[in-house]
C-alpha cells in the first residue's frame, strides 16, 4: 500500500482533562515501546474541553491531534459553536466531520458536512469525512447508493490544489457496525471502500485517488483489526469505544504489519 496507513482515535463526548491526560499518557508509553515498529499515523480527537492539555502532552511527538467537529463558518454571531481556527490555534491538523451521530443525532446533511469541509481545508485543517449507511439502508440493498450520494456531495467543495485534494481522508462507517459490537466484514469493507476509490478515481484522477485515505470504522478491535487493515483499499481505522483504552488502541495500531 503507497498510503501511509491512519488510525484515528474519536473519543467522542467522553473524558474530563484527567482523565483525558491519563488516556494520552497511556498511548504515548505505548507507542515508545513500539518505536520503530509501527508504520501507520496516530490521531488522538478528545472533547472540546480536552484539545488544549491533550495537546501539550503530544506537542513534540508522532501523536497528531484532532477536533471531533467545526462549524462551517468564519467567526462571529454562533453561539455555541467552534471555528476551525480555534482548533489550529490549539494545535488540531485534522477535524472529523459527518460522523453519522452528527447526521442522525442533529441533522446534518451531505451538503451541510460539504460546506464544513471547505470550511476545513480554509483554516487549515484535513477533514477526514464520513459517510456510511444504516442497516435498513443495507438490508434493502441500498448501501452503495447512499454512500454514492455522500461521497458525491463533497467534489463541488474540494479545493481546486491537487495536493489538498489528496490530503483528503474518507472514513466509511457502517452505522449499524458502531458501538454494535457487529462488524462488516473485511469483505464487506473492502467492496465499500473500493466502490468509494472508483468514484475518487472518476471524479479526481487515478493519482489524486490513489493518494487519498479511505479509513474504516465500525467496532474495530485489536483481534480484527489487522485483517480489516490487510484489504487493499482499507487505509486505517476511525476508532470509536475501543480508542478509550490505551490498551485496545495501541493493540489496533499493531494491526499494521512493522
Amino acid at each position: 500500500m503507497s498510503r501511509r496507513g491512519l488510525v484515528a482515535g474519536n473519543w467522542k463526548m467522553n473524558g474530563l482533562i484527567g482523565v483525558a491526560d491519563s488516556l494520552v499518557g497511556g498511548i504515548l508509553d505505548g507507542l515508545a515501546k513500539r518505536a520503530g515498529k509501527s508504520v501507520c499515523e496516530v490521531l488522538v480527537c478528545p472533547p472540546f474541553t480536552a484539545i488544549q492539555s491533550v495537546g501539550k502532552r503530544v506537542g513534540g511527538t508522532a501523536i497528531r491531534l484532532g477536533g471531533q467537529n467545526m462549524s462551517e463558518h468564519k467567526p462571529g454571531a454562533h453561539t455555541g459553536e467552534i471555528t476551525g481556527q480555534m482548533l489550529t490555534e490549539l494545535g488540531c491538523t485534522y477535524v472529523i466531520l459527518g460522523h453519522s451521530e452528527r447526521r442522525s443525532m442533529y441533522g446534518e446533511d451531505s451538503a451541510l458536512v460539504s460546506r464544513k469541509m471547505a470550511s476545513a481545508y480554509r483554516d487549515g485543517l484535513t477533514p477526514i469525512v464520513c459517510v456510511g449507511e444504516t442497516l435498513a439502508e443495507r438490508e434493502s440493498n441500498r448501501t452503495l447508493d447512499v454512500i454514492g450520494e455522500q461521497v458525491s456531495a463533497i467534489f463541488p467543495n474540494l479545493p481546486a490544489d491537487e495536493a489538498k485534494r489528496q490530503q483528503l481522508v474518507l472514513a466509511y462507517e457502517p452505522v449499524w457496525a458502531i458501538g454494535t459490537g457487529k462488524t462488516a466484514s473485511p469483505e464487506q469493507a473492502q467492496e465499500v471502500h473500493a466502490f468509494i476509490r472508483k468514484m475518487l478515481v472518476d471524479k479526481l484522477g487515478n493519482d489524486t485517488a490513489s493518494k487519498v485515505r479511505i479509513l474504516y470504522g465500525g467496532s474495530v478491535k485489536p483481534d480484527n483489526a489487522s485483517v480489516i487493515f490487510s484489504k487493499p483499499d482499507v487505509d486505517g481505522g476511525l476508532i470509536g469505544g475501543a480508542a478509550l483504552k490505551a490498551e485496545d488502541f495501541l493493540g489496533i495500531i499493531d494491526g499494521f504489519p512493522g
